[in-house]
């Protein structure tokens, strides 16, 4: 297993009520995978709890050799005094600077790279900063609404272009839409909440990667089991 939740138990600080009982779930591969469930069910609580954002939990997290784990939210922003351009730049490892201009132009950034970061759409920013972060070294980057506010022509390319450029790596996708989980990632985290039994459920996506065109049918048939588990 990558990535492994062994009877996490979780309690916010002055509530009543767990959010999570016992919840044990996995991830086996690489790739493109999602954590889904409505609002309020712990996605982020267990994302950040992955980077030691979250204590006082009980339970075990293993990441089993993933030593480089990064997170990326909406709304993330970026220092404001200098161009996008000379950012990237300068928080890019050198082993990496080759990739800069490949992201920019796959995220559609290339009119950005001028500009300051408080300048930009929320979409742009959303962009550059998911950029950022790919430029990194990292063995899992979970992403947190990364893509909101990004047009759907855009995101699939963003998506497909991650993963051409990294496909031993492994992405943690947090996303309210049934649609983009069912057809992009491989396998699908559903939290149901601390009240249902499984609390978790693990349904495989359509894994989509470019090349031939999915099967209607078949992506419907992956909301609906995803949207039966929520």
């Amino acid at each position: 297993m990558l990535l492994e939740f062994k009877d996490i138990t979780y309690r916010y600080p002055g509530a009543n009520k767990k959010v999570f009982k016992g919840l044990t779930c996995n991830i086996s591969t690489p790739g493109f995978h999602a954590l889904f469930g409505p609002s309020g069910v712990g996605k982020t609580t267990l994302a950040k709890m992955m980077i030691g954002g979250v204590n006082g939990f009980s339970g075990e997290i293993s990441t089993n050799g993933m030593d480089h784990i990064l997170y990326t939210y909406n709304l993330e922003r970026l220092p404001g005094w200098s161009s996008v351009r000379d950012h990237l730049v300068r928080t890019t490892p050198a082993s990496n600077n080759n990739r800069i201009d490949e992201l920019v132009q796959a995220f559609g950034l290339a009119e950005c790279m001028q500009s300051r970061f408080a300048r930009l759409s929320l979409g742009q920013q959303n962009r550059t900063n998911l950029a950022r972060y790919l430029l990194q070294d990292f063995d899992l980057l979970i992403m947190d609404e990364s893509l909101a506010n990004v047009d759907e022509v855009t995101k699939e390319k963003i998506i497909l272009t991650m993963k051409t450029l990294f496909p031993e790596r492994c992405f943690l996708y947090i996303s309210h839409s049934v649609a983009e989980v069912a057809k992009f990632c491989r396998q699908i985290l559903v939290l149901r909440g601390r009240h249902r039994n499984p609390q978790t459920v693990s349904l495989l996506g359509q894994d989509y990667a470019g090349g031939k065109e999915l099967v209607k049918e078949d992506i419907e048939q992956t909301m609906l089991e995803i949207v039966n588990a929520a």
